[in-house]
């Protein structure tokens, strides 16, 4: 690559219109949901069309200025940053439309629309995404390039396998069309591929017909053995249609589980908590299973209500502040041969304490053979589970090292991890070296340098992935 040092004047004259050097704008692409690491661009492009976005990486790239996409700005780690560089701001390419393929219904999103925005049009129509992950607030082009897990991915995958086709523009200035069938390798090394060779400027998605409603089951346990057990039951029969869970703290010493449990409805199939349609349906979902049967929680919402659940959460934080205090979260991937016993040394880690007091744990089964993209790296097995550190730092004016404290934790509980088999979703709180990423891929390492020298041969796409 190219080093070059250029003022935000110089480095953007050819754009004139086009690039914004506002002190505002600057200081918005500077930081993102983590609010860990910042870094300045020297400008924003807003695109309004991918050639704008292949102008300006074919000025970029011989330059050796760096570029990044911001969708949502939920990065957590400055993923979506560009010190020095142009942060291509999408919220312009927010496009939705559904249409009627050969292989069926489908979407067309631009990569700066919210998922919000995608359920908004396809329920509309009665229909949905396979996958969505529990906050819609992020952008489709962010959550594609990292692979993305819902509650429905033990049965579809991750949100990016039910993408049918992209339209990119890559690290050299090239506006492509990639799928399946169409630049396979390109396709493939997009998808959860981290930004590193192309930049999505939009996506067609699969759609399946919507429920009306849905049922919830919380079901807690005390013992873990069971805790395991009937996730794996529910797991491999596939009689939920979407599995989540929680392990949370209770009061002194000690944790519980949570087990999140979902049933489509369809119109027909509406029925309240007490009539004997209802009941019928608790047993027949519940009657085998271990949970304490005295604190279960059953609830029906309607599937759009279900879907914007984590809208009242943000509510609430975004009033208390918290929205904006940093968040050094981190997700990993565990063989289910060791996951009871990591899980349980993580929460009894004394150094990983503070999760009982400022973070939500989340762990969802899942089987591996639902996820079929090449760069979403797995560990060995049949099932797997996601856990999901979710900490919240205090406000830096109080506890200014707080936010580092916890990263290291995060880089503590990797290594650990990755020592018994783990996999990191990349994308969380975790400073990575080169080695880690090597390690990290694999055997497929050799194609990622391959497609990164092919596709953006300047080096220049996506610094803040630490690759």
């Amino acid at each position: 690559m190219t080093e070059t040092i250029l003022s935000s004047s110089e480095a953007f004259a050819g754009f004139a219109g086009m690039v914004t050097v506002d002190p505002g704008d600057i200081a918005r692409a500077s930081t993102d949901f983590g609010h860990i690491v910042s870094a300045s661009p020297l400008g924003v492009l807003r695109p309004r069309s991918a050639w704008e976005i292949a102008e300006a990486a074919r000025f970029a790239g011989p330059r050796g200025v760096p570029v990044a996409a911001r969708g949502g700005g939920y990065a957590l780690y400055g993923q979506g940053q560009a010190g020095g560089g142009l942060v291509v701001d999408m919220a312009a390419l927010d496009e939705v439309w559904v249409e009627e393929g050969a292989d069926g219904a489908r979407a067309v999103v631009g990569a700066g629309a919210s998922w919000a925005d995608v359920v908004r049009a396809t329920l509309a129509e009665g229909l949905t995404p396979p996958v969505l992950t529990g906050h819609l607030g992020a952008s489709v082009g962010g959550v594609l390039s990292e692979g993305g897990i819902g509650g429905t991915s033990h049965r579809y995958g991750s949100v990016a396998d039910t993408v049918l086709e992209l339209d990119v523009v890559t690290g050299a200035g090239e506006e492509l069309t990639c799928s399946p069938d169409r630049n396979r390798d390109l396709f493939h090394a997009v998808l959860a591929g981290l930004g590193r060779c192309a930049l999505i400027v939009r996506a067609t998605l699969r759609l399946v017909p919507a429920p009306a409603r849905v049922r919830r089951y919380r079901l807690y346990y005390q013992d873990q053995d069971r805790y395991f057990a009937d996730q794996r039951r529910l797991v491999l029969d596939g009689r939920f249609d979407q599995l989540d869970g929680r392990v949370r703290p209770v009061v002194g010493d000690g944790w519980h589980r949570m087990a999140e449990a979902v049933v489509h409805l369809s119109a027909e199939e509406i029925t309240g908590n007490r009539t004997p349609e209802g009941r019928a349906l608790d047993e027949r979902l519940l009657g085998d299973l271990g949970h304490d049967r005295d604190t279960q929680e059953i609830e029906d919402f309607t599937y759009q209500e279900y879907v914007h659940r984590a809208d009242r959460e943000e509510r609430l934080l975004r009033a208390t502040g918290e929205w904006r205090h940093p968040h050094p979260w981190l997700s990993l991937l565990l063989p289910e041969a060791t996951a009871p016993a990591l899980v349980d040394a993580i929460l009894t880690d004394r150094a990983q304490c503070g999760l009982r007091t400022c973070g939500v744990v989340g762990i969802q089964p899942l089987r591996a053979a639902s996820l079929g993209l090449p760069l979403l790296r797995k560990p060995s097995g049949e099932l797997l589970y996601l856990l999901s550190l979710m900490r919240t730092a205090p406000d830096p004016s109080v506890a200014p090292a707080a936010a580092r404290q916890l990263v290291a934790a995060n880089r503590a509980v990797y290594e650990r991890a990755v020592a018994l088999g783990a996999v990191v979703l990349p994308g969380g709180a975790l400073p990575m070296s080169p080695q880690d990423w090597r390690a990290h891929y694999g055997p497929a390492w050799p194609g990622i340098v391959r497609a990164k020298e092919t596709h953006d041969p300047h080096r220049v796409l996506t610094p803040g992935q630490g690759l």
